[in-house]
């Protein structure tokens, strides 16, 4: 359910920019976060369906995820960027022979099972309400991901993900809780990194006097991708294995880091976590 898809065509776009982000031989360069050495083919298709094998998974939903700062450009030039990335992502689902299904970026788009958007678009619901209405009319679902941090001077390179993503996914989760799932009771929202730790604010949330059987709503759904299995054992206690999905996070993170903590939990809730949960998400 989270795994990242740098089709050709945007790995040539980024490299043709002259200001961030772009791709330089093999650095990226991100306008928050600074510049990380990669290797693009990693985030290509075949690569993504190497890492299926590799797993034993059938099947990944891939995406392009908001941390590269694209949604941060002007229009124009976030435009030309999603489409590369829409156009490639389009060839890559249709030679995959039924392997890799993707998000589009944003905004809804024909030939994909829903739409990623960034955490931080959940702090204004009316804005993003139109992308919304158009996927819950669809019958599609929305991930939500972090977006790009900037880093605090000094900082260590795993603050952005441990501090800043986590605390923009509470966020989100709390914004989705207080008023986004009445208005869109119907969607079908995937909350990556386990919505930021969202379980261990529940009661904090209740304490404070909020309705926690809201987060029971079965649009709901926590991906868990870098978490093992302490934090998978208070989802389950706390959600039952029906909200939990699998995802790695791939290839930031290795896909069998998860995955080995889901399996070690037996047949039934790997069943519900990697097959049983995504199916009714793209159902």
């Amino acid at each position: 359910m989270h795994q990242h898809l740098w089709p050709e065509s945007l790995v040539e776009a980024l490299a043709e920019r002259r200001s961030p982000p772009l791709l330089h031989d093999n650095t990226l360069v991100l306008e928050a976060e600074g510049a990380f050495e990669i290797d693009p083919a990693v985030y290509g298709a075949e690569a993504r369906i190497a890492n299926l094998d590799r797993a034993g998974i059938d099947v990944a939903v891939v995406s392009c995820p908001p941390t590269l700062g694209i949604d941060d450009l002007d229009e124009g030039e976030a435009d030309e960027l999603r489409r590369a990335y829409h156009e490639g992502a389009r060839a890559a689902v249709a030679a995959s022979g039924g392997r890799l299904l993707a998000l589009s970026m944003g905004r809804p788009e024909d030939g994909f099972v829903g739409a990623m958007v960034a955490a931080d678009d959940l702090d204004d619901l009316d804005r993003i309400a139109p992308v919304l209405d158009e996927l819950e009319q669809r019958g599609a679902f929305v991930m939500v991901h972090p977006c790009g941090a900037r880093l605090p001077k000094g900082a260590p390179a795993w603050w952005a993900p441990v501090v800043d993503y986590t605390a923009q996914m509470q966020r989100a989760y709390a914004a989705w809780l207080a008023d986004g799932v009445e208005r869109w009771p119907d969607l079908r929202i995937v909350f990556s990194i386990l919505a930021g730790g969202a379980p261990f604010q529940l009661e904090r949330m209740q304490a404070r006097g909020f309705d926690i059987s809201k987060s029971l709503r079965p649009t709901i759904y926590l991906e868990a991708s870098s978490y093992g299995r302490r934090a998978l054992e208070l989802c389950l206690a706390t959600f039952g294995a029906r909200q939990i999905v699998y995802g790695s996070d791939s290839p930031v993170i290795d896909c069998c880091l998860t995955l080995d903590h889901v399996r070690s939990f037996g047949q039934a809730a790997t069943q519900a976590l990697c097959q049983d949960n995504p199916t009714t998400i793209l159902s």
